[in-house]
């Protein structure tokens, strides 16, 4: 039993497997939550190094909460006292202008802006629990694991995004 728990997480294939399954899911969290994906994903490397120098204490079933904590540290450090706001700019696709009338493609533009200052306005809370929902497709959950809070805090949490975006958006549906 003892020799498992040393060797559980620091077996190469164990944590290799370990390391496919969560890091695409901590990469998006660090980004929503703080806005900027070179942090993102320098912050996830670190989170996955350090399990890696800490495996044979950290048991197995404890390594995602270890990851978490130790990525979301990681970062508080990194943006100590910088607001963070989201930069969805650079994701940004050119506009398809094949079928579509310029009025039209003003009006999404626009929109697209309004929508990217509302989301940026939410609280960190907010944003990251409504961006892992709607964007990763999380469950609620999913998202009170990684957030480490209870399931009606995370549906507080969006519901409240909802009716801030809402009232941002002019009632967006």
């Amino acid at each position: 039993m003892m020799q498992d728990r040393m060797t559980g997480i620091c077996e190469e294939l164990t944590f290799s497997n370990f390391f496919k399954s969560h890091a695409k899911t901590l990469r998006n969290y660090l980004f929503y939550k703080f806005g900027n994906e070179e942090q993102a994903e320098d912050v996830t490397q670190e989170a996955f190094i350090k399990l890696w120098e800490n495996c044979a204490t950290v048991p197995p079933e404890k390594a995602k909460s270890f990851l978490y904590t130790v990525a979301n540290n990681t970062s508080l450090n990194h943006v100590a006292h910088q607001k963070v706001v989201l930069d969805f700019n650079k994701k940004s696709t050119a506009p398809v202008t094949d079928s579509q009338s310029p009025e039209f493609l003003m009006e999404e533009e626009q929109f697209k802006v309004k929508l990217q200052k509302a989301i940026a306005g939410l609280s960190e809370a907010q944003r990251s629990a409504f961006l892992l929902h709607r964007i990763d497709g999380k469950k609620y959950h999913e998202i009170a694991e990684i957030l480490e809070i209870s399931v009606k805090a995370v549906e507080k949490r969006i519901h409240g995004a909802l009716q801030q975006l809402r009232k941002d958006i002019d009632n967006i549906r």
